[in-house]
């Protein structure tokens, strides 16, 4: 059975009950793309990933990434890395910019990270991963929480040991995603591994579960099934920031709000190329941008023409220009 629910507490951050938490996702969880889902009811986001030795090297993009505004918090930077000395430092740099938390990246399992001992490479090592996340809460004042998945491969599911020794040394919050390293992003999340860490009696620190939640339905029933603190959700908010409020107002309601229009779909979309440019820079802003449009008008038809303007447009003007004829062409447009 589900242990009793009460508030949600990371350090000094108090989260609703049940908090929905949108995920770090690398090249997608920058500010202009928090903001908007912030509008659209995420309770707790979190940066891209940032690595720890750029921070220290002091590479440009490293340090863009500590970029947060108040109406965003609470707020978590997530860093990762291999090396004691480098997480204790970069720990201590993201501490300077006051995010609410710092969470640790022991879950990435792109080749390129795993390849330097990081993300889900850390898997293989326990040992390794305790001594990394002690030297990251030794060295700032804030709240340290952990992101990880169940295990390097199906044999080597280490998810019980894992949280019961960060525990142990004072992380505060761990986010699981439900697959192992070898499975990447295919397959199906197994959250059966996410309740038995919950409901350890040892384990008092908040368990968030991540991976393949992408309706209202399926959060309820996972919310239900496997009685975690809280739902990390990322691949499903891309394109489409409202999911977070579309469960919020499912579980009070058991009903569904309707879906966004395109109207809603346009302003979402022009909302985020302003942000984005306000943050980046105008050309940089655009060029970044054109990697969401087809997300925000997945599912239109006849739209090609229109999609390939958008994600070939150099100038600002131009491209609202586009959005405001699409509001008009597509006015009433029924999405299936």
């Amino acid at each position: 059975m589900p242990k009793n629910r009460t508030l949600i507490k990371i350090g000094n951050i108090e989260l609703p009950d049940f908090p929905l938490l949108l995920a770090p996702m690398e090249d997608v969880s920058d500010p202009p793309f928090r903001r908007l889902c912030k509008t659209h009811g995420a309770d707790m986001m979190y940066s891209e990933f940032i690595s720890s030795e750029g921070l220290i090297r002091d590479a440009i993009k490293s340090r863009q990434k500590l970029d947060i505004f108040d109406y965003e918090r609470p707020v978590g930077i997530q860093i990762f890395g291999g090396d004691e000395e480098a997480m204790a430092l970069s720990s201590k740099i993201v501490s300077t910019v006051h995010p609410d938390l710092i969470d640790i990246n022991f879950g990435c399992p792109v080749k390129k990270v795993v390849c330097k001992g990081a993300g889900a490479g850390v898997l293989k090592d326990v040992d390794l991963m305790i001594r990394l996340t002690k030297a990251v809460i030794d060295s700032t004042n804030l709240p340290v929480t952990v992101k990880t998945r169940l295990g390097w491969d199906e044999n080597s599911i280490n998810i019980d040991e894992v949280a019961e020794r960060l525990q142990d040394i004072g992380v505060q919050a761990l986010s699981i995603h439900g697959r192992t390293r070898a499975q990447m992003y295919k397959g199906h999340s197994d959250w059966s591994h996410i309740a038995r860490v919950k409901n350890n009696p040892r384990i008092t620190m908040p368990i968030f579960g991540n991976g393949d939640i992408d309706s209202p339905e399926k959060a309820l029933h996972y919310k239900n099934e496997y009685g975690i603190d809280g739902i990390m959700i990322g691949r499903a908010a891309i394109g489409y920031p409202w999911i977070f409020n579309e469960i919020k107002h499912y579980f009070k309601t058991g009903e569904h709000l309707p879906s966004p229009t395109l109207i809603d779909r346009v302003e979402a979309a022009r909302n985020h190329l302003t942000w984005s440019m306000e943050w980046k820079g105008e050309r940089l802003g655009i060029v970044e941008m054109r990697r969401h449009y087809t997300n925000y008008f997945k599912g239109i038809h006849s739209f090609k023409d229109y999609k390939q303007k958008l994600v070939t447009i150099d100038e600002a003007e131009e491209l609202f220009n586009v959005m405001k004829e699409i509001e008009e062409v597509y006015a009433g447009y029924e999405f299936v």
